[in-house]
């Protein structure tokens, strides 16, 4: 360790009870993206966020978009040819309901302690993305208090509709692609491996998502008059859907598969030594047994191979009694994560015309298609995963969790497709923070050594000339 690092980890240290203070107030404001009576606390968030960027030395600024404004701050470092990075998260939350399921008010943030986490930071964002935000910000603030500078030059980017709506966000990047540029980004919203180990995302997979209409007589009908002789839309419907998997478990869609590579014996390796226990998660959910793919690792499942999900159905009558009839329609949402080497587009295509194909005589088909976003992945040798690796390392005694994500992250995907920029993907919550539950918690040790850990890689990173 530099005398340098270790005078921005004694200011981190020394900050403790001041950075709690910090995230306490702007844990309490309700900024609820998804409702419109939280739309002033929206902007009480961004404006915290603002304030707090300023007291950093960045010019920091509300901008518009379309919905929730977004955060934009940059701050360049003195030192001569820093690389350029792009931090992202986000300040908005989940709706807290079920209120009543809380032990405490959800915007009243307070410490709890027990046996497993030790103190825990208790409120709704704490963890999703308020607390993972501010060990950033405060990793910065420790090299501001020690050194008066950064040895990177910085622009920050917080929004205000992640939990709401990717739209207004992917809009705001591709109008201003010029000022957002950077080296590379750095993303805070994902989980740690385990209480040891923080992670690091390599992958993430894609999305596409269809609702579907089957419609077949142009009235319920009664089933005793017409049963047996008229289509029922959900019997289509049904049969339709239970076409799209095989006995072992693959999707029947033609041309789904084709374009994926098949991971690298190196990587099988890293997932190996990770010590995964696949049975405990699915003991987690009630299950016993895994589904999908056969012959497939289970990590592989998770991460890395494309699924075909039957989200929602619904049709006919559905209240109290038997009411007997044929109903007219019948609905269903279908959605599918997708990795590298799937178009989003050719996949809800192909699914079309699956589904065309097997539709019955006297039935019509409305297809009502989401936005797309591709899997992405990212080079686990690159320098800057490199050197988060040995920052991360020095810091927790142990190499941190190189794992992949079944979710998706949109705004990795644009910046990579429109600003061609990697993503360093790094997350400190665990997997029982309960993110958007009641009583959603942060363990404070995560807010510590996490802000510890970003001021050390922040440090690795400004010796690398070009991070990507």
């Amino acid at each position: 360790m530099t005398a340098v690092l270790a005078q921005v980890l004694a200011a981190i240290d020394q900050d403790r009870a001041a950075a709690l203070d910090r995230l306490f107030a702007w844990l309490r404001i309700p900024s609820v993206s998804m409702d419109p009576a939280s739309k002033a606390d929206c902007v009480r968030a961004a404006e915290f966020c603002a304030a707090d960027l300023r007291s950093l030395g960045f010019a920091a600024s509300l901008r518009p978009s379309l919905s929730h404004p977004m955060v934009v701050g940059h701050r360049k470092s003195r030192k001569p040819g820093a690389p350029h990075v792009l931090f992202y998260g986000h300040y908005d939350v989940q709706p807290p309901e079920p209120l009543e399921l809380w032990t405490r008010p959800p915007f009243e943030p307070h410490i709890a302690q027990d046996a497993r986490n030790g103190d825990m930071i208790v409120a709704r964002g704490s963890s999703d993305d308020k607390g993972q935000v501010m060990t950033f910000l405060d990793g910065l603030r420790g090299w501001i208090a020690a050194t008066g500078d950064v040895p990177l030059t910085l622009t920050v980017l917080i929004e205000g509709d992640e939990e709401a709506d990717s739209a207004p966000l992917d809009a705001f990047v591709r109008a201003n692609a010029t000022e957002l540029k950077a080296d590379l980004a750095l993303v805070c919203d994902s989980e740690a491996w385990d209480r040891a180990r923080p992670a690091i995302t390599t992958s993430l997979r894609g999305f596409a998502g269809a609702e579907i209409t089957v419609s077949g007589p142009s009235r319920d009908l009664h089933s005793g008059k017409y049963g047996g002789a008229a289509i029922n839309p959900i019997r289509a419907l049904t049969a339709m859907l239970g076409a799209l998997h095989g006995a072992d478990g693959a999707v029947l869609i033609p041309g789904f598969y084709d374009g994926i590579a098949e991971p690298t014996a190196k990587t099988r390796e890293r997932w190996r030594r990770l010590g995964f226990d696949a049975a405990a998660y699915l003991a987690e959910a009630g299950l016993k047994h895994p589904s999908g793919e056969a012959g497939r690792e289970f990590l592989e499942l998770i991460w890395t191979r494309p699924t075909a999900e039957i989200n929602g159905i619904w049709g006919g009558y559905q209240g109290p009694g038997m009411k007997t009839v044929i109903p007219s329609e019948a609905h269903a949402k279908v959605s599918f994560r997708l990795v590298p080497g799937q178009n989003p587009a050719v996949v809800l295509a192909n699914f079309e015309h699956f589904l065309r194909a097997r539709l019955p005589a006297d039935c019509r088909l409305t297809l009502t298609l989401s936005d797309g976003t591709r899997g992405i992945s990212f080079d686990p040798e690159a320098p800057h995963i490199a050197s988060a690796v040995a920052a991360l390392t020095d810091e927790w005694g142990a190499p941190p969790a190189i794992v992949g994500s079944g979710g998706s992250i949109p705004v990795v995907s644009a910046f990579k497709d429109v600003l061609g920029m990697d993503a360093l993907m790094i997350g400190f919550s665990q997997g029982d923070d309960g993110a958007h539950s009641p009583n959603e918690k942060y363990n404070v040790e995560s807010l510590h050594r996490g802000t510890r850990s970003w001021a050390r890689v922040i440090g690795t990173l400004a010796r690398i000339s070009h991070p990507t």
